[in-house]
């Protein structure tokens, strides 16, 4: 999970130095976004993006589960082949809406078993006439809780240790919120909950995420809220993009890929772009960069290559 270095104690000095250095800013934290397989074609797709995401070394890697977790084996699946082929730590989406209380636990301790110490606490996406009124879990931050208390009944298990629970929030507006202002005050709901950390919806303007950190802050919010990025190289991505947050690609983007000579040219469109978004927000103070993969590896590793934040293992990996 990202981490920070640790504050220095009250009173610490430095010693004494002709001239003291400046202060070496953290290394931004790195992860990706990766989905289960539907099938045995796509299970080998899945496999090949994990292999030459690992050689970047990223702090973990999410994955991602649909609303009342129908794809969960799935998830267990692509879960299991992290932990037992790679050196990569799973941070495991969990999704709450239409589950009980006992269905939520008991994948939770299935998790805990397997060794995941990293939960993504979301709602999930409402089923359409679905009454979320009659719903156990309406919102994130009770999973957030109930992960917490499993937490403590499991301390033995877990040695004593804590699990790393992340949340998400919006740079732009929810969907579903009546205000940015409400946003936020659901996004102190989750901290208060027990949240280590949030991850926001992808965005395309680097002020809408200062914005958000800005007013985050102000309000009370202490956790570290990591900017996510969709690399911006496909039409069909950003369009499907669109079509499951509500959050679109500028217009003028898109129309600069349509427009595009050739594959090539398109790519290094999108890869300029995605740069240059991802480099004004750490420019800004962002704690690391989190990238909605969507299992293309290649484009995911072609916007890391150019923003460089030394995390290659060896050479970049490009298929």
């Amino acid at each position: 999970m990202p981490v920070t270095a640790p504050p220095t104690p009250p009173g610490a000095a430095p010693a004494p130095s002709a001239a003291a250095p400046a202060r070496r800013r953290p290394q931004p934290a790195l992860s990706y976004e990766l989905f289960p397989a539907r099938g045995e074609a796509s299970w080998e797709k899945v496999q090949r993006a994990v292999a030459a995401l690992e050689a970047t070394r990223p702090d973990y890697v999410s994955v991602t589960c649909a609303s009342a977790r129908g794809n969960f084996p799935r998830v267990l699946e692509l879960v299991d082949h992290i932990l037992a082929e790679t050196s990569l730590r799973p941070l495991v989406h969990l999704t709450s809406v239409g589950s009980s209380t006992q269905e939520l636990s008991g994948s939770i301790r299935d998790l805990l078993e397997r060794g995941v110490r990293g939960i993504l606490a979301l709602r999930g996406d409402i089923p359409p006439g679905y009454d979320t009124r009659e719903d156990e879990f309406p919102f994130a931050r009770y999973l957030v809780e109930l992960i917490r208390r499993i937490e403590r009944e499991e301390t033995a298990a877990l040695a004593a240790g804590r699990l790393a629970i992340g949340v998400a929030t919006y740079a732009q507006r929810h969907p579903e919120s009546p205000s940015h202002q409400h946003d936020i005050e659901v996004l102190v709901t989750k901290e208060r909950s027990g949240a280590d950390f949030a991850i926001t919806q992808a965005f395309f303007d680097p002020a809408e995420y200062s914005d958000l950190v800005r007013r985050a802050r102000r309000a009370g919010v202490t956790i570290p809220i990591i900017p996510g990025f969709v690399p911006m190289t496909s039409v069909r991505r950003l369009t499907r993009f669109a079509e499951l947050s509500g959050v679109h690609a500028p217009a003028a983007h898109l129309h600069a890929l349509e427009t595009a000579t050739s594959p090539e040219e398109r790519r290094r469109i999108g890869i300029a772009a995605s740069t240059r978004l991802i480099r004004a927000v750490l420019d800004d103070g962002a704690p690391g960069v989190h990238l909605f993969t969507f299992n293309e590896h290649v484009d995911a590793l072609g916007v890391l290559e150019q923003v460089d934040l030394g995390r290659w293992a060896s050479s970049p990996v490009s298929a």
